[in-house]
């Protein structure tokens, strides 16, 4: 329901515009010189070539005017439809295409007698000439005499100015004595005559054209006149007569605000504009706010829909909206990812919990703008569920936050573990469609951790800014609210064998291909995700100069907006490389069809690689993730592999990848993840496969105390029992414990200072014993939490990097450990404990130069200067 969002608060106390505070705002927008002065009048009349309204048939010297969706008239569009088949271009089409005179009584002129009225028929005549010249045709022929056209225009008197329709919608002349113009009076005559008006000639006088207007009631008339529709004409002619004076500034404003914005917008045919008008008329409303949209037909009700959120803006200021209960994000400057601008808080039915969702809404937009709109609808859905839930069972509906008590809040926990337990729905109304309430999905574990996540967010905020005890919520009621936890869903698995063999078979993608009607790459787009492994949004929005070669290498360009990394390049097979040359010369003879000449340089770097077919006139829209998403979908399930996403493929490269060498730095980097804790989300370890486990012992590196810490140590073979056993280090020898290992730098171990001031992680005479694998484990938690919660990518990076030598290290350790056999029990050790000291675990420890220097001179990855 849209309309309600545009009423007056109830609320006589609040501060908010009136109906006539919102008609002077509006005059005072329409006056303004940057205001369109065309739009400006209560009959709006559009020239023919309008950059936004425009009508005629671009066609050069056709006369007619365009069909309602169509770019051309309909003769025209049939004609560039089949163009469009056969593969010509828009040039050869306008070249070979010709004029057509106009329809209809634009195409007339003025009469030839009567000079200010209207001619009606093809003879140049207007309505009563028209009608007088047939009766003397058909008394000329009843006589057997000759009628002779140009015998009886001489012998014609024009008829006098009937002025303006008398139907009050109507901006058109009149051509009867009944001063309605021809269309409203056939319209008269079908509807029976209302009022029974009709045209007597007065004989008295002895003049010609005396006539005199008589009625059977003429109220009736008059009442008919007032109630009639004006005609919806296609000559660029908008009336907004007979409308309330709201009403009619609200269209003008929207025609003007829709008119200014993108050029890729809605197209908005004045022909449904009118009818949006007639319905307004019709229903006699003061505001676009007041019509009921659902009883609408559908093109007025969308532009309809669309004139609102324009009015939106208008009529509420950014506090306003806290009353109303919504928020507006471009009163913040802010448009949310593949997200409108409105954001309904109306489903929190206390007015307390609302203010506190908004309040924390309004500061997060005003000093961190989230990329996307999911952190605010989590944060909202958790507070309709506890909305709903104190609604019911709270004293008062839970409208006073005085009589909260934490016995309410532990309640409504147990209440939605119960729910999750047994699947059952949620409280709160969270979705809603023109045709009511949505279905809402059961409750799961997820969405628990989620509300209360997000419940906690907002009462702990308000209770740190002071705004719980403002209000008189008890402190007890906040801090009764556990946390979520980890609040994991179900990971996506990587892809089977069989299902990823179906989904990369020749035949299945030719089935593929064969659904992309329009062909709009969807095949390309699969091929590109499995092949590079990324996020589907990244691969639907390259452009079109997305390639290159570099060094006789193939280059893929994309975006990771996910991770704030713009312009990264990646490899691709030369299989990949060539399907994208094809695709992109598919998209430029597209867009040299459609504009008659190849894109410029500036322009193939906004083309969209995949564009999309609506809307889209410049070609820079790319096709959306649901259309891929509902495609993919339906050639899964004819597969027989229902439930397969598109997502899994990047699961499955991650996994491969380690299966083939790489470490998680690696795979974090090629797939652009913000930290090795989500590539290991990715990579699967659990993973039970002995080839994996393999894998992931295989590539180690030299640790942050060598020559050169991050130097790759081993070529991929697992290292011998013999080899690590040759590298351990004797720790019955004299040592001294240090932070994670031992130093074994002799002045230092007799009592001397350091003399690189205890820098022990990057000093080559420090050792890691089997012991402290536990604690590195632990340190490298420490500096992921860190790099996640840092305040920007560039930052988090540099943690990363920092960290990265240490981390190799670890990795190295821990396969000399599985080569000895004593991976596991170091694993089991928790603290260092002084029966171990001497213990297996405790003695085996590695120098890492000496690891570094324990490899082949070819092994060094491009470092051949290592010593």
């Amino acid at each position: 329901m849209t309309a309600p969002l545009l009423k007056l608060i109830a609320n006589p106390a609040a501060e908010t515009r009136t109906t006539p505070d919102r008609l002077e705002i509006l005059h005072a927008l329409i006056a303004a010189p940057t205001f369109d002065p065309v739009l400006r009048e209560d009959v709006i009349r559009i020239v023919p070539d309008h950059p936004v309204y425009g009508w005629c048939c671009p066609v050069s010297g056709c006369e007619r005017s365009r069909a309602t969706w169509g770019e051309f008239c309909c003769e025209h569009s049939v004609e560039w439809s089949a163009v469009q088949r056969n593969g010509d271009s828009i040039v050869d089409f306008l070249r070979k295409a010709k004029p057509l005179k106009a329809k209809g009584t634009r195409a007339f002129g003025p009469c030839l007698i009567c000079p200010h009225a209207l001619a009606h028929r093809s003879d140049g005549l207007c309505y009563l000439h028209a009608s007088k010249l047939g009766k003397w045709r058909s008394n000329r022929r009843r006589r057997g005499q000759q009628a002779s056209f140009d015998e009886w225009v001489l012998w014609q008197l024009p008829f006098p100015d009937f002025g303006v329709c008398r139907v009050s919608a109507c901006p058109h002349p009149g051509a009867d004595w009944l001063g309605l113009c021809a269309h409203h009076l056939s319209r008269y005559t079908r509807e029976g005559k209302p009022g029974g008006a009709a045209a007597v000639n007065d004989q008295s006088t002895g003049e010609p054209h005396r006539v005199e207007v008589v009625y059977a009631d003429e109220a009736v008339f008059r009442r008919w006149c007032v109630q009639s529709d004006a005609i919806c004409r296609t000559d660029g002619v908008l009336s907004l007569l007979g409308l309330r004076p709201l009403a009619r500034a609200e269209i003008k404003w929207g025609l003007f605000h829709h008119a200014r914005g993108p050029a890729e917008g809605a197209r908005w045919p004045l022909t449904v504009v009118q009818r949006l008008a007639t319905e307004c008329r019709r229903r006699g409303v003061n505001s676009l706010a007041d019509l009921v949209l659902e009883e609408l037909p559908e093109h007025p009700r969308n532009i309809a829909q669309l004139m609102l959120r324009h009015l939106r803006l208008v009529y509420f200021t950014r506090q306003d909206t806290r009353d109303a209960g919504y928020i507006e994000t471009e009163h913040y400057g802010v448009r949310l990812t593949n997200h409108r601008s409105h954001i309904d808080l109306s489903a929190i039915s206390q007015r307390w919990l609302r203010d506190l969702l908004w309040d924390w809404t309004d500061l997060r937009l005003t000093t961190d703008p989230p990329r996307s709109g999911s952190p605010i609808i989590r944060l909202r859905r958790a507070c309709v569920e506890i909305s709903a839930y104190l609604e019911a069972e709270a004293p008062g509906g839970g409208h006073d936050p005085t009589v909260l008590t934490q016995d309410h809040m532990l309640s409504f926990v147990a209440d939605q573990r119960h729910r999750a337990e047994h699947g059952l729905k949620p409280l709160g109304v969270h979705h809603r469609t023109d045709r009511g309430v949505a279905h809402a999905a059961d409750v799961n574990k997820l969405q628990v951790a989620r509300v209360f996540d997000g419940m906690r967010t907002v009462l702990r905020d308000a209770m740190d800014a002071g705004s719980a005890e403002q209000i008189g919520l008890a402190r007890e009621f906040i801090v009764a609210l556990p946390p979520g936890g980890s609040g994991k869903g179900r990971r996506r698995r990587p892809f089977s064998d069989d299902v990823a063999r179906a989904l990369a078979d020749e035949e299945n993608l030719k089935c593929l291909d064969g659904m992309d009607g329009e062909d709009r790459g969807l095949r390309d787009v699969w091929e590109a995700i499995i092949v590079t492994g990324r996020r589907a949004s990244e691969v639907l929005k390259l452009r079109l100069e997305c390639t290159g070669r570099y060094r006789n290498l193939p280059i893929l360009w994309h975006d990771q907006t996910k991770v704030g990394q713009l312009d990264e390049g990646i490899r691709i097979s030369e299989r990949l490389f060539q399907r994208l040359e094809i695709r992109q010369a598919t998209s430029e003879a597209r867009f040299a069809q459609r504009h008659g000449r190849p894109p410029t340089r500036a322009e193939r770097l906004e083309l969209a690689l995949f564009p999309r077919r609506t809307a889209n006139r410049t070609g820079t829209k790319s096709v959306s993730y649901g259309w891929f998403q509902n495609s993919f979908k339906e050639w899964v399930d004819t597969l027989n592999f229902a439930g397969s996403v598109a997502h899994q493929a990047r699961h499955t490269l991650a996994t491969n990848l380690i299966k083939n060498g790489a470490n998680l730095t690696h795979v974090r980097r090629y797939l652009g993840q913000v930290s090795d804790a989500m590539a290991e989300h990715y990579t699967h370890l659990a993973n039970t496969d002995p080839k994996l486990d393999q894998a992931l012992q295989a590539v180690w590196v030299a640790g942050p105390g060598a020559a050169q810490p991050g130097i790759l140590l081993s070529d991929g073979a697992p290292m011998s029992r013999g080899e690590a056993e040759a590298l351990a280090i004797d720790l019955t020898r004299r040592s001294t414990p240090a932070e994670g290992g031992f130093c074994t730098y002799q002045p230092v171990v007799n009592g001397d200072a350091c003399p690189w001031n205890m820098d022990c992680h990057n000093c080559s005479k420090f050792v890691m014993s089997g012991a402290d694998l536990v604690y590195w484990h632990r340190k490298r938690e420490q500096w992921r939490m860190l790099a996640e919660r840092a305040p920007d990518p560039a930052t988090a990076d540099f943690l990363h990097d920092v960290f990265e030598p240490t981390a190799r290290a670890i990795d190295g350790l821990e396969k000399a450990l599985e080569a000895v056999g004593l991976l596991n029990e170091a694993l089991a050790l928790d603290l260092r404990r002084p029966q171990d000291y001497f213990g297996r675990v405790w003695a085996t420890a590695f120098r890492a130069e000496e690891l570094a220097r324990h490899t082949r001179p070819g092994d060094f990855n491009d470092h051949e200067d290592l010593p």
